[in-house]
């Protein structure tokens, strides 16, 4: 059975491999001759790329349509893990290798660069590949180089939009105020600060309102970019010394400035000050900015005063972990895009089960329907019960005091923040007692571990805190029923 297994995954690369040489094969055996395969299991894809480089090219302009083929031929949603360095033993292609890093860095060749390539993200339409770019505009300078008839910010993903977004109570905020910056009605708040933990929707936000925006006003300029992409832009632009382009990027030809994971800025000031001085310009010009963060203004660390004092002007809206009739919809949703049948009491037993975030839902989903394909099974209760078993061992132990305290804040509906505050309001004091009960309870941190958790208090304010809820516990109705329904949600109780 394995041999048949690893003869299938062999075929199904081969295949893919196939696909997507014929849309470039120069190009292709050119930059393959740099990647490895090794191996494929449930939709991760492993590769080993011979630098950085090769990985990055390959990355952005090839897997787009390996993914793609891939996932047509077995409905996996393709994730790929990369290895960097070493020798490759067996190239996927013999093809003349790359130009190595020291000559790439130095070299200068004058042909006109391609047009832009967009990245597409896991489940997106084949795209042609194009030929690699001069090696002095390859890099991140390549989007500097874009006017205003530029057709549109790269790395968009085309599912997410505003009719795939599964509203509830937990984002219903967040939506709202990103459809009024996409100019949907409503207050329009600038700048729209989302925060949240990961796979939680706000990359899928972001998205949506260049969507939207683009869709209704075409000629709008918008600029979507991650915070580390801005920074290495930046660095690019001071190395080459075109900073007057870098800047007319961002300050001049922008409508609309879309920023994620901010939090990346932390401590490179340089490029604080350059961002800053854009917000201002852009702001100033009351052009619309959105940016995200897995943190709130005020947890941003090093990170300058003046840029989080003005991530506060606008609306900060935070996206907390969906709750169970959330997640319910977000399966059905998933299940029915790609087309998967699922018994209602199904759906139920995996909104139940998978509570972290939207990314893990959905990624579950996937997975269970790529085995039962591959299996010929019918995806019902036994099945999932059975798979999930099987990838839960050591669930629990994965669980960290962030998590802890994402999933108190969301039931007792108070911000990240208020646990680490100094506040010591009744209520907010109680729930911090108890995501502090809870962690010790579950995670077996140490007192001071937990003290140093929750704004640095001393060990000995966490013990009365963990002996006071443990008393409560036993002999209040009340605080026992808040306890089991958290409890509930962090999966202790089934």
């Amino acid at each position: 059975m394995m041999q048949d297994v690893q003869l299938t995954q062999a075929t199904l690369w081969s295949d893919a491999v196939a696909y997507t040489r014929d849309k470039s094969p120069g190009s292709f055996d050119q930059w393959f001759s740099g990647v490895q395969f090794d191996g494929i299991t449930d939709g991760v894809l492993c590769l080993r790329a011979r630098d950085e480089f090769v990985r990055d090219w390959v990355d952005q302009h090839f897997l787009p349509t390996l993914s793609d083929f891939i996932r047509s031929q077995t409905g996996w949603s393709v994730q790929v893990a990369w290895t960097v360095g070493g020798d490759l033993e067996k190239p996927v292609s013999s093809g003349p290798a790359p130009m190595p890093v020291s000559v790439r860095r130095t070299s200068r060749i004058s042909a006109p660069p391609p047009p832009p390539v967009a990245t597409v993200s896991q489940g997106a339409a084949p795209s042609a590949v194009a030929d690699p770019a001069p090696l002095s505009t390859r890099r991140t300078l390549r989007a500097v180089d874009d006017g205003p008839s530029s057709p549109g910010p790269d790395g968009l993903n085309p599912k997410y939009t505003f009719s795939n977004f599964v509203i509830g109570p937990s984002n219903q905020l967040a939506h709202a105020a990103a459809i009024a910056a996409a100019g949907g009605g409503g207050p329009r708040h600038n700048p729209l600060f989302l925060c949240g933990g990961t796979g939680l929707g706000k990359t899928h936000l972001v998205h949506a309102v260049a969507h939207r925006v683009r869709e209704e006003r075409p000629g709008t300029r918008i600029v979507y970019v991650s915070a580390e992409k801005f920074v290495n832009e930046f660095l690019q632009a001071l190395q080459d010394q075109r900073m007057n382009e870098f800047r007319a990027r961002y300050r001049e030809r922008c409508d609309l400035l879309l920023v994620d994971d901010i939090q990346f800025f932390a401590n490179k000031t340089q490029t604080q000050e350059e961002f800053f001085h854009a917000f201002n310009a852009l702001h100033q010009a009351d052009k619309q900015i959105i940016v995200t963060s897995d943190k709130y203004p005020q947890q941003l660390e090093r990170m300058e005063e003046r840029l989080v004092s003005r991530f506060t002007w606008g609306l900060v809206a935070d996206i907390q972990g969906p709750e169970l009739e959330t997640r319910v919809a977000i399966l059905r949703k998933k299940a029915q895009a790609e087309k998967i049948e699922l018994a209602d009491e199904v759906v139920l037993h995996l909104a139940q089960c998978v509570r972290s975030n939207v990314r893990e839902l959905e990624g579950t989903l996937i997975r269970l329907a790529a085995k039962s394909s591959l299996l010929s099974r019918v995806i019902d209760l036994d099945f999932v019960r059975s798979e999930l078993a099987a990838s839960s061992a050591g669930r629990v132990s994965e669980q960290s005091v962030e998590d802890i305290q994402r999933i108190v804040c969301h039931h007792f509906k108070l911000r990240s923040a208020d646990l680490v505050s100094k506040d010591r309001h009744k209520s907010i004091a109680f729930a911090r007692h108890v995501a502090m009960y809870l962690c010790k309870q579950r995670l077996k941190c140490s007192f001071p571990e937990l003290g140093r958790a929750f704004g640095n208090r001393d060990h000995t304010t966490v013990m009365s805190a963990v002996r006071k809820v443990d008393s409560l516990r036993q002999n209040d109705a009340e605080v026992r029923a808040h306890l089991d329904a958290i409890e509930r949600k962090l999966g202790a109780i089934d």
